[in-house]
């Protein structure tokens, strides 16, 4: 549907289609749905914090994936990843054509250069790349790390608010696009491009962030977790927890979500003859949860 569409125009310096072949590299700690070296297992899980890295490691060499669902091939289920780097990417830009990638910074903000402009991203802050964009991540400090969200599926989108309204949760006007910063820039540049679960690289002769202009949907963004409008009771129990849904990405099936991204902001909490925390409660999602 025409609603559902998304596509964006470039302007660039040099056409997209001017590259040399990609070849077969490495995935390191990366993989991707279907998971088959495991059984899955039902029993909650913990991880520890992931080791330092050892010097030089950037984002991409830094992602190491923890779990996920569906078939990347497909272009159903998502996967599950953690950054740790203490480098910024140099001389190298990733793709991701499996899906898009919705960064969560936990520990050290980021600068985004994506081939629409740049993006900047602190922990508190959500930065989402769609698929096939070209982007690289400079570290603002010593080191970074925190989560990333790769949706296989549908692209996230703000989920329906029902008897709520026209406005609550997270508000469109606060998702912000970046403005076409370009790069004019010739000598060795790797692309690396995630394709079918495996990476794939290729050294072009220029920069390919030479986009001088561009209008459209099909866009990287930022946005602001504490601009999230809380919802919640003001009577007596606990609203569901897909109260607090910031995107979500829907499936073919109604009332059933491939992913829902959902933030526990900070807020006041008031009720009659109910006690603070939720009730016990068991899923049919799988969740999982990261502190911010």
């Amino acid at each position: 549907p025409r609603a559902d569409n998304r596509r964006s125009w470039l302007y660039r310096i040099r056409p997209s289609a001017a590259h040399p072949a990609f070849t077969r590299i490495d995935n390191g700690a990366l993989r991707s749905a279907p998971f088959t070296e495991t059984v899955p297992d039902p029993n909650r899980l913990r991880w520890n914090p992931l080791p330092d890295p050892a010097p030089g490691t950037d984002f991409l060499s830094g992602l190491w994936t923890l779990g996920g669902n569906g078939d990347a091939a497909q272009r159903a289920g998502m996967a599950i990843h953690l950054y740790h780097a203490n480098s910024s990417m140099t001389d190298r830009v990733f793709s991701d054509s499996d899906g898009e990638l919705l960064i969560v910074p936990e520990r050290g903000g980021l600068l985004l250069r994506t081939e629409l402009g740049l993006l900047h991203a602190e922990p508190g802050h959500v930065a989402l790349i769609p698929r096939g964009v070209r982007f690289r991540v400079e570290l603002l400090e010593e080191t970074a790390r925190g989560y990333v969200c790769e949706n296989y599926g549908r692209p996230f989108a703000l989920p329906d608010l029902g008897p709520i309204g026209a406005n609550g949760l997270a508000n469109a006007r606060d998702f912000l696009a970046p403005v076409a910063a370009y790069e004019d820039h010739e000598g060795p540049v790797e692309v690396i491009n995630k394709f079918c679960g495996n990476l794939w690289s290729a050294t072009y002769d220029h920069s390919p962030l030479d986009v001088v202009a561009w209008h459209g949907n099909h866009t990287p963004y930022v946005y602001d977790l504490r601009r999230f409008n809380v919802i919640g009771t003001i009577s007596y129990d606990h609203p569901d927890p897909s109260i607090f849904t910031v995107l979500t990405s829907p499936s073919d099936t109604p009332g059933l979500a491939g992913v829902d991204f959902v933030v526990f902001a900070p807020r006041w909490l008031v009720g009659e003859d109910t006690f603070r925390p939720p009730y016990f409660h068991r899923n049919v999602m799988s969740e999982y949860m990261g502190l911010i």
